[in-house]
């Protein structure tokens, strides 16, 4: 049985890939981001949480990642800080959590001899597409002081593979949606405006096209880069197919046979140059080298979306913009 870490495991996927691996037999120890409430994010309500070893602390600190690394054998690291309008907002702490965060970890995990590091990265880092679908060869475009600091990160972690022969791989997943997301995200935004009653909803550009992936078979796709024999490789996780944003509304109203007037809040857009039009994934490597693939489709993880959003609603402002 290997001992896997994994950071960011109190969000969205993060909890969720905690989950998957209990449930393969993994012994997980889960990083919880600190804070003085002993709050565990996501992992609170886990059905898994007893048969996980929960810590609570904070990447931005060297000698705490290298102490909660001792005696694991994998690290998923999926700790960062994510919202693209927040990184408009506070770009340095981006630079603290993302980049530095990340060397710590990664300099943790050569002092402790950990087998293999599996970096989280960004489809953002691809920026507007030059061409679909999106391979590992695409250039990288900062669009965003996030999908800045997520280059920078990716960078680091392949150098580490590069400079002091660290089992380095990457995993860039595409935008990923289910269950526990934050309304920061178009997905959970719709869903939940609608299922407050109001008769109108507040969204930005519906015209920009994404790769949509549910949560759990992204996790499948982190989950797989663990049978690998090579490294500092990176591995683009997604489906190959793309949705504009207005498609994904059409299809969450037909399913909840909902009909609202849509209203363009300028706050909800991004700056000129900074959106992305498109992102589309050529997954074709990591299918080659795991027969990951993904199964569910849009229709049927919305379906499952909006069960937990309808259950959990009171934890949600829709009213509110999310940064």
């Amino acid at each position: 049985m290997r001992n896997i870490l994994v950071t960011g495991a109190d969000g969205f996927i993060g909890s969720h890939l905690c989950e998957s691996l209990v449930k393969k037999g993994f012994k997980v120890r889960a990083l919880s981001q600190y804070n003085s409430f002993n709050f565990w994010g996501h992992l609170e309500k886990s059905p898994f949480l007893k048969d996980m070893e929960v810590i609570s602390g904070d990447l931005r600190d060297s000698f705490f990642c290298e102490k909660i690394t001792k005696n694991m054998d994998v690290i998923f690291h999926l700790g960062a800080l994510i919202a693209i309008p927040y990184s408009y907002a506070a770009p340095q702490s981006y630079v603290d959590t993302n980049v530095n965060g990340t060397l710590n970890m990664l300099e943790a995990a050569k002092k402790n001899k950990i087998s293999h590091f599996i970096h989280t990265s960004t489809s953002e880092v691809y920026g507007t597409a030059f061409y679909v679908p999106i391979d590992e060869k695409h250039p990288l475009q900062a669009q965003s002081p996030y999908s800045a600091s997520k280059i920078a990160a990716d960078m680091m972690a392949l150098s580490y593979y590069n400079s002091f022969n660290l089992n380095v791989n990457i995993a860039r997943p595409f935008n990923t949606y289910g269950p526990r997301q934050s309304a920061r995200a178009i997905i959970p935004t719709i869903i939940t405006q609608i299922l407050s009653g109001v008769k109108e909803i507040k969204l930005g550009d519906l015209s920009p096209k994404r790769d949509l992936n549910f949560v759990l078979d992204t996790c499948e796709g982190f989950i797989s880069l663990l049978n690998l024999k090579h490294f500092g490789e990176v591995y683009n996780i997604g489906s190959g197919v793309e949705y504009s944003m207005q498609e994904v509304l059409d299809l969450i109203q037909k399913i909840l046979d909902s009909k609202v007037k849509i209203i363009q809040d300028e706050q909800r857009l991004r700056p000129k140059n900074s959106e992305v039009f498109r992102l589309c994934c050529d997954a074709n490597k990591l299918k080659k080298a795991t027969n990951w693939q993904s199964k569910i489709s849009l229709e049927e993880g919305l379906r499952q979306s909006i069960e937990y959003f309808k259950e959990n609603l009171e934890n949600y402002k829709s009213e509110l913009y999310n940064v």
